[in-house]
């Protein structure tokens, strides 16, 4: 059995990124799909990494796989709600970084969801394992959490 996740608010994050939720987005139920929660997630960490760095992920010659992921549900979304992704590190590797994110509904302070999301860093032309970029390295420690730690993940 897991253990129970405290929901998180939005002074524990250090970026966010605002969505709006989109009718597509809900399901039958009139809320918005389980599915979409991992969209905005992957949105937030792209919008970091392009705001900050502006990366343009067709050529760099290292690029990021997503490898792990997940998603903790406390209340429901649906259309037209506007959305607040927050987006902070917990662990910095040399070729890894886990991102942990929290969604925010309108003007909640407490998520409403809050997950985590995992890059291994990569050669483009070997498919292998290569250091985080320096710039992107710089660009991550100002979303590090304080009680993060760096190092392998």
């Amino acid at each position: 059995m897991s253990e129970k996740k405290s929901r998180q608010t939005r002074s524990d994050y250090l970026f966010f990124h605002e969505l709006q939720t989109r009718w597509k987005d809900n399901d039958i139920y009139g809320h918005v799909n389980n599915v979409e929660y991992y969209s905005y997630f992957d949105t937030a960490v792209a919008a970091f990494l392009v705001s900050r760095l502006g990366l343009y992920f067709k050529t760099n010659p290292v690029i990021a796989y997503v490898i792990e992921t997940s998603c903790t549900y406390f209340a429901p979304l649906s259309f037209p709600d506007s959305i607040k992704v927050g987006v902070r590190i917990a662990k910095l590797g040399n070729s890894s970084v886990r991102y942990e994110l929290a969604i925010f509904k309108n003007d909640e302070d407490h998520a409403c969801a809050q997950g985590h999301f995992v890059h291994v860093y990569v050669d483009r032309a070997s498919d292998k394992p290569a250091p985080i970029p320096d710039d992107v390295r710089f660009a991550m420690l100002s979303i590090l959490t304080p009680a993060a730690s760096a190092g392998s993940l």
